[in-house]
């Protein structure tokens, strides 16, 4: 597969047209005002954003989220704190069901120990059924379910070792 390196300007258009691709398709969440221009802009402003490249293409992206909001959730286990969110998890429709996000979110805990972050925390839409199976192969744990952005989550966390 492709290189995972971090997230350029340059890449700006090539990120937009892959979050793009997949908003309105089955159990993807994302609608016409997430993610957008200005949520790559915060990405790239933090060094938060990575992305797979094939051939110059890019084919996928994932970044360390800040959200205080999900920061705050009660279910987290403070013993594992300082944690890292990851978020924004895509991969291009025609390179899905080919171990991409795996690899991407293996890249993205990756990233979030080396920042320092002893446990790993994100939510998953409960429909949503391929990131719910792409995730169960890292033994992630379920410590609660949420309600946020007019969306049913689970929430998943992990020690990071």
């Amino acid at each position: 597969m492709g290189e995972i390196i971090l997230a350029t300007e340059s890449d700006r258009e090539q990120i937009l047209e892959l979050y793009q691709a997949q908003k309105g398709r089955e159990f993807c969440a994302w609608d016409e005002d997430y993610p957008s221009d200005e949520t790559i802009s915060f990405d790239l402003s933090r060094d938060s954003l990575f992305v797979m490249k094939e051939n110059g293409k890019v084919i996928a992206a994932i970044s360390i989220e800040e959200d205080m909001d999900v920061d705050n959730l009660d279910c987290w286990d403070r013993d594992l704190f300082p944690g890292g969110e990851l978020a924004r998890v895509a991969v291009d429709p025609f390179m899905q069901s080919r171990g991409i996000g795996r690899q991407m979110m293996e890249y993205g805990m990756k990233a979030l120990k080396e920042r320092g972050c002893k446990s790993i925390y994100f939510l998953v839409n409960k429909h949503n059924i391929k990131a719910i199976k792409c995730y169960a192969h890292f033994g992630f744990g379920v410590v609660g379910e949420c309600y946020m952005y007019d969306q049913d989550f689970l929430c998943y966390e992990k020690a990071l070792l």
